[in-house]
């Protein structure tokens, strides 16, 4: 698992001063980066490499609101990876530890062309990095 925190922007929220919905998967991919980052896959070195990894699917079950200038803990966790397709999980929290939102991404991994990438047979370290990493939710 990894921790990422992300203070709520007043941009980030509506009219009502809660922070609109959509921010909600900006921060997935915020605390996603950090986490390749940290683990030592950042996706600008992958992108280098001619490996690229979208979102598929994306899921997200808001629980309570957040506004400015509240600070979000985002715990992440990759849940699943078989070599195609990675799952991942963010647990986010405002400061009292309450949970704001549960949310799920899935990604593949493509190259330049857009073509599935095999990443146990194509990258075997990138593949190594990840099957350790993935956790059962």
């Amino acid at each position: 698992m990894h921790t990422y925190t992300h203070k709520v922007a007043y941009y980030e929220t509506d009219k009502m001063g809660l922070t609109h919905h959509s921010n909600y998967i900006r921060w997935m991919e915020e605390a996603r980066v950090d986490y390749f980052e940290k683990i030592g896959a950042p996706y600008d070195a992958l992108e280098k490499k001619g490996i690229f990894s979208p979102v598929t699917r994306a899921e997200l079950d808001y629980v309570r609101s957040t506004t400015y200038p509240e600070t979000v803990t985002i715990e992440t966790r990759i849940t699943e990876f078989r070599g195609v397709r990675l799952k991942v999980s963010y647990i986010m929290k405002n400061a009292d530890g309450e949970i704001v939102c549960r949310a799920r991404s899935e990604h593949c991994f493509l190259d330049k062309e857009g073509r599935l990438i095999r990443v146990k047979r194509d990258e075997p370290e990138l593949y190594e990095l990840l099957s350790g990493l993935a956790e059962e939710e």
